[in-house]
């Protein structure tokens, strides 16, 4: 399923529109067959990769216990244990990204957690860093020099290949505005 070619239909209608069609969807996430379906293809200890809104990525995670409408399961990357809808989970390996394609700058559905990017601070100089966190209007970079930034998304770059012996060289090339 192409995510972004919804994604730009969905900008083009009115904010009741999208209400009730989140009404709908949340119909169809709620639907006890679609459910079992689901939980008929886990078990425990199997290792999964589910959908985190939060950070806007795939996360790898173990099964630990089957609920009713939710699975308990626990990260591979820091042993936190988290219950999440069955539905989060991505049995099918379906492709997450969201490419919108922006004059300027990236949109909040473009960055997951962990992204290298980078941006010009007031002076012009150009800063780069990890993403820690994606807000609703900002995401929060954290650079080499472990300082803390509150960005607008509009002012981010993707920074494409980095040195980590030179930590303030970015190589890339921006071509009609965007990275190539």
């Amino acid at each position: 399923m192409d995510f972004s070619k919804i994604l730009e239909v969905l900008k083009q209608v009115t904010l009741f529109d999208l209400y009730r069609v989140s009404i709908a969807i949340n119909h169809q996430l709620e639907d006890p067959q679609r459910l079992a379906e689901i939980k008929k293809r886990l078990k425990p200890g199997q290792i999964i990769r589910y959908f985190d809104f939060a950070e806007n990525r795939l996360i790898e995670a173990m099964v630990i216990e089957l609920k009713r409408t939710q699975l308990l399961v626990e990260n591979t990357h820091d042993r936190r244990q988290w219950t999440i809808p069955a539905y989060w989970v991505n049995l099918d390996e379906v492709n997450t990204d969201i490419n919108v394609s922006s004059k300027m700058g990236l949109d909040k559905s473009q960055l997951r957690v962990g992204d290298i990017v980078g941006f010009q601070d007031r002076q012009n100089n150009d800063v780069h860093g990890e993403v820690v966190r994606l807000n609703q209007k900002t995401a929060t970079i954290k650079t080499t020099a472990n300082m803390e930034w509150r960005v607008g998304y509009n002012w981010l770059y993707r920074v494409i290949d980095g040195d980590p012996a030179f930590p303030h060289t970015i190589k890339g090339q921006i071509v009609d505005g965007k990275m190539k």
